[in-house]
């Protein structure tokens, strides 16, 4: 065996004299275990938060939305559509009339009224799959109904077959004055797609409701909705699509339309691991205090083996072998740990809230209702690389002053 590797294995396993050493050894291989469990813990829960946000906002909004470059309504929507759908990559187009308003059932509460087409609607969101009752189908042109979120109608106190009352701030001169534009639905459907910010602000009617409703002219859209084959590549493709649409249209994909919400969830996970880092980094150098300290317990065995010959950089190696295996198991236990904890991570909350009788994620509050951890073996095997590098950083400098120790200054009160 490697004679550096041998002594510094007996050190690391032999009992000391001194076991103040002993415990700090203890105490630093811990706290790099609990740190190396919670960085893959953190940042795996973080990765599923983003993952399932992204699956649940994109099911009901679009990869990728057209509109007029003047900003006016699309009069020619058809073209549009006729156009973008010769690409494979997409998947279906539908129009739209987006505008706010307010509803009063038996309470009153503002909501995001959107016009579709059901027919064409399907191809683009999935509606369809996440309604409770009705369907998409039930919103027929000239009937004025309205598919609710789940937590809109629970607000306004209704459900299907009661009335609503749709204010939208479009005003009109009357004998009696100025008074905004109303009109009366019915409920025929309720949707629940599991985000609380579509589940309780968002409404569905038909697209010539919402044209006859804001005085759109006839056959006009406020833009068009594109689904594509793969939603990461949305961005390619919407620049693919420009040069097909002549200039006459504008073209964002959801990175666009988002981009402030994508943009501080990634500047928020680089900043947690970098924070959650120095959990590691301060375990770490730990070792270098407990190694200091296992130097100067060890300086008369260091003179003895230098006298019989090791040379500076074995008697480095042998200190740098102590340390390092300290960082590398308290690497392991960190990561098994970790890993077993993010798999299960759900579970877990779970039972915590049973415990304290308490939901930590109130739906209210929080778009994501449930801890989900999407673990991902390139940011383990990052987070593995950063702890072990560290352990063998910490050893460098008392594994140096080991290598510095004159033996007759050491030997000379033995």
């Amino acid at each position: 065996m490697n004679l550096p590797l041998f002594i510094g294995l007996r050190y690391t396993k032999a009992k000391r004299k001194n076991h103040f050493i002993s415990f700090i050894s203890l105490i630093s291989m811990a706290g790099i275990a609990l740190g190396v469990m919670t960085v893959i813990v953190v940042i795996s829960v973080m990765n599923g938060f983003n993952k399932e946000f992204q699956q649940r906002m994109l099911s009901t909004v679009s990869h990728a939305t057209i509109s007029a470059f003047s900003g006016d309504h699309l009069t020619d929507w058809q073209q549009a559509i006729e156009k973008v759908t010769k690409k494979p990559e997409v998947l279906g187009a539908a129009p739209f009339i987006r505008t706010e308003g307010m509803l009063q059932g038996y309470k009153t509460e503002g909501a995001m009224i959107q016009g579709v087409m059901p027919e064409l609607e399907t191809e683009v969101t999935e509606f369809q799959n996440a309604m409770r009752y009705g369907a998409l189908d039930d919103l027929q042109a000239g009937e004025f109904n309205m598919i609710l979120g789940v937590d809109l109608a629970a607000h306004l106190g209704v459900g299907p077959g009661d009335t609503v009352t749709l204010y939208v701030p479009e005003f009109r001169t009357t004998a009696v004055g100025v008074t905004p534009r109303l009109k009366r639905f019915t409920v025929t459907g309720i949707f629940e797609v599991g985000m609380y910010e579509y589940d309780y602000k968002l409404a569905l009617i038909h697209l010539e409701d919402a044209r006859r409703l804001l005085r759109i002219p006839k056959g006009s859209a406020e833009g068009v909705r594109i689904k594509v084959n793969d939603l990461m590549q949305a961005p390619k493709i919407a620049r693919d699509l420009a040069p097909e649409l002549d200039g006459f249209y504008r073209i964002r994909d959801w990175t666009q339309e988002h981009v402030n919400f994508f943009k501080a969830t990634r500047t928020e996970r680089m900043v947690m691991f970098i924070i959650l880092s120095m959990i590691v980094a301060v375990a770490a150098f730990n070792i270098l205090s407990t190694l200091v300290m296992l130097v100067t317990e060890k300086q008369s065995d260091v003179a003895i083996l230098r006298t019989l010959g090791m040379s500076s950089s074995q008697i480095m190696g042998v200190f740098m072998v102590s340390g390092t295996l300290i960082g590398l198991i308290g690497t392991a236990i960190g990561t098994g740990l970790g890993i077993i904890t993010a798999i299960n991570i759900n579970s877990i909350m779970q039972t915590l809230e049973g415990w304290f009788n308490t939901e930590f994620l109130s739906k209210d509050v929080y778009y994501i209702t449930e801890i989900t951890a999407d673990l991902r073996s390139a940011d383990v095997m990052m987070i593995v690389s950063i702890a072990f590098g560290l352990s063998i950083l910490a050893t460098l400098y008392p594994a140096w002053r080991a290598s510095k120790v004159e033996p007759a200054e050491a030997l000379r009160y033995e």
